[in-house]
């Protein structure tokens, strides 16, 4: 792989900027905190992924996909879950995409679904630390604009909107017709912080998202109503991750039906 190349396309600009955010989120944390769990699940998911891989295209391919989900999934589980939890759930993850899968195409976001399905087995504990909620306000600032930027790159802009602000307006509304003290931590860190992580960084995932404007926003925007829908009927950790898998396998099925996919 020429690595120059790799870091200008949006992939590589994004194992940069989550970098970043890593690195500076870790600041907040205490790096000895971060680094079992963040190692653990970057080795797991590229020591997993990368045979595979050399299964599928018949030669080394190194693991780009494998090392965002895991640096993803560390960034989300709680910093204080034993380093071999986010080991696991990163593996379940990359396992994921060759499991559920239409034509070439996985249907789950990989890092969404290694932390869903892992939580029933180890109720772990989602922080978003990853998204800054420890750092000052300010800070918010530099995931907003990396998260603006990478979203531009990729051409996701509508789903974020459409996630942003169907989830929001829907929040609000919540607020003032019934109980706002209901919803209040979403409005403050880290659910906030996790929403826009959340909005910019995973919704926004070519692989398991629409490409056309106007699918986009349909997306985004079920993404948005299912996510809200959990928080405040299930109560669950993952409530926003839960919106995503479903709108995966409602665009899946949606796919399936417009144009029927071949292996």
């Amino acid at each position: 792989m020429n690595v120059r190349r790799f870091f200008r396309t949006p992939k590589g600009q994004l194992v940069i900027i989550l970098s970043v955010l890593t690195g500076t989120a870790a600041m907040g944390e205490g790096v000895a905190l971060v680094a079992p769990g963040l190692c653990g699940a970057m080795a797991a998911a590229m020591l997993l992924d990368a045979p595979l891989l050399r299964w599928r295209h018949k030669r080394w391919v190194f693991p780009d996909g494998a090392l965002i989900t895991g640096m993803i999934v560390a960034a989300i589980l709680s910093p204080h879950e034993p380093w071999y939890i986010a080991a696991v759930t990163a593996g379940v993850g990359v396992i994921s995409k060759y499991l559920f899968r239409v034509g070439k195409a996985n249907i789950f976001n990989p890092a969404a679904f290694g932390l869903v399905a892992t939580f029933y087995v180890f109720d772990s504990g989602q922080s978003w630390w990853g998204a800054l909620p420890e750092m000052a306000t300010p800070w918010l600032l530099l995931l907003v604009v990396t998260g603006a930027f990478i979203t531009w790159k990729v051409n996701k802009a509508p789903i974020a909107l459409g996630f942003l602000g169907s989830y929001y307006l829907l929040i609000t509304i919540t607020a003032f017709a019934f109980n706002p003290a209901h919803v209040a931590e979403l409005y403050r860190a880290p659910d906030l912080h996790a929403a826009l992580y959340f909005a910019l960084f995973m919704v926004t995932d070519p692989p398991t998202s629409p490409p056309r404007d106007r699918d986009q926003l349909i997306y985004g925007t079920g993404v948005g109503v299912v996510a809200y829908a959990a928080f405040m009927w299930i109560g669950a950790a993952y409530w926003l991750l839960a919106g995503m898998l479903v709108a995966n396998a409602l665009d899946t099925f949606r796919r399936v039906r417009r144009r029927p996919l071949t292996a």
